[in-house]
């Protein structure tokens, strides 16, 4: 059989001060409940209320590794760039000379920025599911 449905006729009010209703919503924005009836419904009627716990530092280090990656991956575009650029420019013979050996930079530059991503996608996804 479906879910019974259950009407909720009956209204209580109650008021609160300012300083009140904001130490409540602030609370009910901790759990995980959708509205502020689910949360007042289960907290007066001794009902279980999930609450979510974020670490802040652990926020703040997430904010900082993506403006890394960010900076990273830009970093390896702009150098992958300028190596190609100057690839093509194959008549000077000094600037051939010079994409030569930078060539293995490029190449051990690319390989980390994408260690680095593998990384910090594995931390990302570790980090949402807490």
């Amino acid at each position: 059989m479906g879910k019974e449905i259950l009407n909720r006729n009956r209204i209580v009010a109650v008021r609160f001060t300012a300083a009140e209703y904001a130490s409540l919503e602030r609370r009910f924005r901790a759990t995980t409940c959708r509205q502020m009836s689910e949360y007042l419904r289960n907290s007066l009627l001794h009902k279980p209320v999930t609450v979510k716990h974020r670490d802040a530092s652990l926020d703040e280090f997430m904010l900082e590794f993506i403006r890394l990656r960010k900076e990273l991956a830009a970093l390896g575009n702009n150098f992958n760039q300028t190596v190609r650029k100057l690839h093509s420019l194959q008549q000077i013979s000094e600037l051939r000379q010079w994409i030569l050996s930078t060539e293995t930079q490029r190449e051990k530059l690319l390989l980390t920025v994408s260690e680095i991503q593998k990384l910090i996608a594995e931390i990302t996804s570790k980090w949402l599911q807490s």
